[in-house]
């Protein structure tokens, strides 16, 4: 199969290049696109032949749901059983944005591997011009898991999608780099407090200002969930090809690092501005470590930019759980299995 790449250019009239993607999706083949958290891999939602092209093309568990985008919030009750006051509230709020929303699903209106064998689906409307206009033109759901191979670091640039997916699916829209870089947080309102699923650009603390108390589980926690809700929740995510572990304030980086050349290992260093001249063999930065928002656009690039490398080992540098930092720890810990350079002997 040959990868079509479509750029959106904002000067010219763009119209040629939505209908060709429309095209594909309405025949049902699988587009890329972007959003403004990472490149998503879409099918329209309610074929559920063109749902299953997308855990092939990622070698994605058929156990993990996908997220089902739409362009227009009045599309809502087409999918939904019920939208509690909650939703409500944060629609109101937080769309078009970063955030992903699971209520009761209608029975039998999007296809069964969407929601993976569950009674819930998670919806969002992107805040990305190319995503909004692609959904309007198509007047169809798409759903978007982010578009790599499973397991890898999301794409946050159409050329990552094409190291991922070349050959693998039809076209892919090249929209530029996303502006976000972390997936959209999560929020279950099934239960009696809404229970974030996946952490993301909208945070604790922003959506308890607007619905009250919000319960974040450890990863641990969710680890414990048999069946996950929400992508993220169960596997192993965003993993470059060499081991990563995370490191913390309480190990010299110094020390750490000289200890693994000595031991033969080629590091590569993930961390904020500062921490260049730790003597590793490649350092990728992470931004300003008190601009959390901006760690989390690096985030995906500076991990897939490790497997450009002959890095044996990665150490992460940890930075503090709070605000969007929870949500980065959350990809780096996935990204580590939990791996600790403190407990590697």
């Amino acid at each position: 199969m040959k990868t079509l790449l479509l750029t959106v250019d904002n000067c010219v009239n763009n119209s040629e290049i939505y209908s060709q993607a429309v095209d594909y999706l309405n025949r049902g083949e699988l587009v890329a696109f972007p959003t403004e958290t990472v490149y998503g891999l879409g099918a329209v939602a309610t074929d559920e032949s063109a749902i299953r092209k997308i855990f092939e093309a990622k070698d994605r568990p058929s156990d993990n749901p996908l997220i089902v985008h739409i362009g227009n919030v009045e599309e809502i009750p087409t999918y939904i059983e019920y939208i509690p006051e909650v939703a409500k509230k944060c629609m109101e709020k937080f769309w078009p944005g970063p955030l992903t929303i699971v209520m009761k699903a209608k029975d039998g209106v999007v296809a069964p591997s969407v929601t993976a064998g569950l009674n819930t689906v998670g919806i969002r409307m992107p805040d990305h011009p190319v995503a909004l206009t692609l959904l309007r033109t198509l007047k169809k759901p798409l759903a978007a898991p982010s578009a790599n191979r499973s397991g890898k670091p999301s794409p946050t640039k159409a050329f990552h999608v094409k190291e991922d997916m070349d050959g693998r699916i039809p076209c892919i829209i090249d929209g530029g780099t996303t502006g976000i870089g972390l997936e959209s947080t999560v929020l279950d309102v099934t239960t009696e407090t809404p229970v974030i699923l996946r952490p993301g650009g909208v945070t604790k603390e922003m959506l308890e200002e607007v619905i009250g108390r919000v319960a974040q589980p450890t990863l641990q926690e969710q680890k414990e969930e048999k069946t996950p809700k929400a992508p993220g929740m169960k596997y192993t995510h965003y993993a470059p090809e060499a081991p990563v572990y995370l490191i913390d304030d309480s190990t010299n980086l110094y020390e750490a690092i000289a200890r693994l050349q000595a031991e033969g290992h080629t590091v590569a260093l993930l961390a904020p501005d500062g921490y260049e001249q730790c003597g590793a063999n490649y350092f990728f930065t992470l931004g300003d470590e008190n601009e959390q928002q901006q760690m989390g656009v690096y985030l995906y690039d500076a991990l897939r930019a490790c497997d450009k490398t002959d890095a044996t080992i990665i150490l992460a540098r940890a930075t503090y759980k709070k605000g969007v930092g929870v949500a980065i720890m959350n990809r780096l810990e996935k990204a580590a299995g939990d791996k600790w350079y403190n407990n590697k002997k």
